[in-house]
């Protein structure tokens, strides 16, 4: 099968502009091929902030093991969750930065939105070009990684640090740390839930799947497993839900290292043994959905909940090319706007 070729194109804005939005996000491979999905893995599993082992432990097994045949076993994967023109983290990413963009052309705010990702392209580094070749001098950037990780938003900093080192006219820059108690995004991940038909109608045990992070990076400071947990502490308590009617758990483990505990997969082959048959799942750490959310939760994990007797599964999407994720957005820029 044959994909489109990427579209790496600034939006349109009604008139000339000096200041830039710019959303980035995790990255995907160019397209569900080997060849494609082996460049994605190198270029995100040789960071390290993703893998902290000893580069002489590591790369040996990255290129030798991992490189040869982790591509093979994913390719079906991405072709299930692939577009007709796209990936999902692209496709939604760039949808979001096309609805702010039209967004931010009927308000009083004149700016270029792009998208941008740590890994796979449009890299920080071409659309950081293409902006200071339009003639940009301040550029915000904002991480699309709701609680703070040395793996997400580290990288993404450091992806952005480096590509405006290079840079001989270097633009004046922001770029946002993290949003995991913002009461507009508090406010977004509830609605969305309210919205959701199993909540309405039912009383699911509401299960908060955070993306897992090793136990070790969590031990050495890392504030991520503590913002998760506040995320889904402030949307429980707007929801108004007991303790008994929540959870926080983890996903997407790689490899032998201890990670954080319970996961996600485990815990939905626990719960029906404790009589809780009726789940609904929310990732509140993906902005948009993607293979983790798609593939591995609404299929996987459901697999998992019904063939253990659990009785109903459901997933909030993630806020993805919403107006509530707009309205996110906007507050986000706001808030940098008075820094």
């Amino acid at each position: 099968m044959n994909y489109a070729p990427l579209q790496d194109t600034l939006p349109p804005t009604q008139g000339p502009t000096r200041e830039a939005l710019v959303l980035v996000n995790l990255g995907t491979p160019d397209a569900p091929q080997t060849d494609a999905i082996r460049r994605y893995l190198k270029q995100f599993l040789s960071d390290r902030r993703v893998v902290n082992l000893s580069k002489w432990l590591w790369l040996p097994l990255l290129h030798l093991f991992i490189l040869r045949f982790r591509p093979r076993k994913l390719i079906w994967k991405y072709r299930m969750i692939w577009g007709t023109k796209d990936g999902p983290i692209r496709n939604i990413t760039l949808a979001l930065a096309r609805r702010l963009q039209t967004r931010l052309n009927t308000s009083d705010k004149s700016l270029i939105v792009a998208a941008a990702m740590t890994y796979g392209n449009p890299s920080v580094s071409s659309v950081l070009n293409r902006l200071i070749v339009s003639g940009v001098e301040r550029i915000v950037f904002i991480p699309l990684f709701p609680q703070f990780a040395g793996a997400t938003i580290g990288a993404a900093r450091d992806a952005i640090n480096r590509a405006v080192a290079r840079q001989e006219r270097k633009p004046d820059i922001t770029i946002l740390n993290s949003y995991h108690a913002r009461p507009a995004y508090i406010k977004a991940l509830t609605c969305s839930i309210k919205k959701a038909a199993s909540y309405r109608k039912g009383r699911p045990k509401i299960v908060f799947s955070f993306h897992n992070i090793p136990a070790a990076q969590a031990k050495a400071g890392d504030p991520y497993p503590e913002q998760c947990r506040e995320t889904a502490r402030l949307v429980a308590i707007e929801l108004g839900l007991p303790d008994e009617r929540w959870m926080v758990t983890w996903q997407s483990r790689f490899g032998l290292a201890k990670w954080l505990v319970p996961t996600t997969n485990d815990t939905m082959r626990m719960l029906p043994g404790m009589g809780v048959k009726d789940v609904l799942v929310v990732c509140p750490g993906f902005a948009v959905d993607c293979l983790e959310t798609i593939e591995e939760i609404r299929l996987l994990n459901k697999e998992t909940f019904l063939a253990a007797e659990g009785e109903n599964f459901n997933y909030v999407k993630a806020l993805n090319a919403t107006q509530a994720h707009v309205d996110v957005m906007m507050d986000l820029l706001s808030a940098t706007d008075q820094e």
